[in-house]
């Protein structure tokens, strides 16, 4: 058993040390647990009843104290049980399929507008350009928001996204006044769906569910719209910036995407296994048990590493980036009881994302080097300089 410092921002889970340790053994020690490498372990530990979602400790293991930390541990991912399922339950059902297939002619809109005002020009830094407002109109349109209301609740996000980053005590001060700003919002919103203005978004949704739960108390609502906004701004943002990276860097596969928009879904799979976001999700055991030749104490916390467990040769003959080749289903999302609730919506925003990107631009090209989180914890573009060709008459 190898050792991994994911402390160390430096660290990466694509890195060689993280697929030597993967072909040494199923899982390495860190400075916070073990990290599990393999595919097949980590799919059947996603689903193992010994243990918890791990991340409720993420706040007590870095010393963070704040209304961040507070709130991290009441909501959804802080919770086992009883208490987990009643919070699922208030929510999944509002992100069904069809409320989430309503929304993606607003997507294709949104969208549309932001591709036309990158075509004025042949260069942009893509995240502030796109991926940010994408992300931040593509939330206001799933809590009924105009969507010019997208930078606000964008900055809130993004900032609140720097308490998942291994350097996260220093930034403390910053996501604890986005989390309250974002309560604060959660709050106005209940207050118009309950007032009749609202009554048909997701909050409208949650609203009319819990007021009619009585386990679900008003923080726990608040707390499942602030948990839904961060979870959808931040993914979006963040897989779209690191998707468009990996096409310059495969402009092959750009073409193929142009070629042929039958493989959007399969792409944003495919950049989800290749560089997700969410370089791993973590469990926490709640009882001492064996587990592949390893005892494993009750509460070591387990790193499940889904980039490592992706690109495992024993799923994953070829470990290159190719939107044309069907792999067995990646942990992005996590998996279990934990499975993430907006999969779904975001699946299908950054899937309209990548059309209107693949209408718009013929070829993409860095134009600077770009600048990015640490690559491990949720990682992103910082800033992303591209340039690129217009297709002509904005199509394929």
């Amino acid at each position: 058993m190898q050792y991994l410092d994911l402390a160390d921002p430096a660290f990466s889970t694509r890195s060689m040390a993280v697929r030597e340790a993967r072909d040494a053994h199923w899982c390495a020690r860190t400075p916070y647990g073990l990290a599990v490498l393999r595919y097949r372990e980590v799919g059947l530990l996603l689903r193992d009843r010994r243990l918890r979602q791990g991340s409720h400790a993420w706040p007590v293991t870095h010393g963070l104290t704040g209304p961040f930390a507070q709130f991290w541990r009441r909501s959804v991912i802080g919770q086992e049980g009883s208490a987990h399922r009643h919070l699922r339950d208030l929510a999944v059902p509002v992100l069904n399929e069809d409320f989430i297939t309503g929304m993606i002619p607003a997507f294709d809109a949104i969208a549309a507008d932001l591709c036309a005002g990158m075509a004025k020009q042949d260069s942009c830094e893509f995240q502030s350009a796109f991926a940010i407002p994408f992300a931040g109109q593509a939330i206001c349109t799933l809590l009924g928001l105009p969507c010019d209301d997208w930078h606000r609740i964008s900055h809130d996000a993004s900032d609140l996204g720097l308490a998942m980053g291994v350097e996260c005590r220093r930034h403390e001060p910053v996501f604890d006044a986005a989390c309250i700003r974002l309560t604060d919002l959660a709050r106005d919103l209940v207050a118009r769906a309950r007032r009749g203005e609202d009554r048909h978004s997701y909050v409208a949704g949650l609203v009319a569910r819990a007021d009619a739960a009585p386990e679900i108390d008003e923080t726990a609502l608040l707390d499942m719209i602030v948990i839904s906004i961060f979870g959808g701004v931040d993914t979006t943002r963040s897989q779209l910036g690191l998707g468009l990276a990996l096409f310059i860097e495969h402009p092959a596969q750009w073409r193929a995407l142009r070629a042929d928009p039958s493989l959007i879904p399969n792409a944003v799979e495919e950049i989800i296994r290749a560089r997700p976001t969410t370089t791993w999700v973590t469990r926490e055991a709640v009882e001492d048990f064996e587990f592949g030749g390893e005892t494993i104490p009750r509460g070591t916390v387990l790193h499940l590493l889904v980039h490592a467990s992706a690109r495992d040769p024993a799923i994953c003959e070829d470990s290159g980036f190719d939107i044309t080749v069907r792999r067995k289903k990646h942990f992005g999302f996590g998996g279990g009881a934990h499975h993430c609730i907006g999969h779904l919506m975001a699946r299908t925003d950054i899937a309209c994302a990548l059309a209107a990107l693949a209408c718009t631009f013929e070829t993409l090209d860095y134009n600077g080097i770009p600048e990015w989180l640490p690559d491990s914890g949720n990682t992103s573009p910082v800033s992303l300089p591209i340039r690129y060709g217009i297709s002509v008459a904005g199509s394929p």
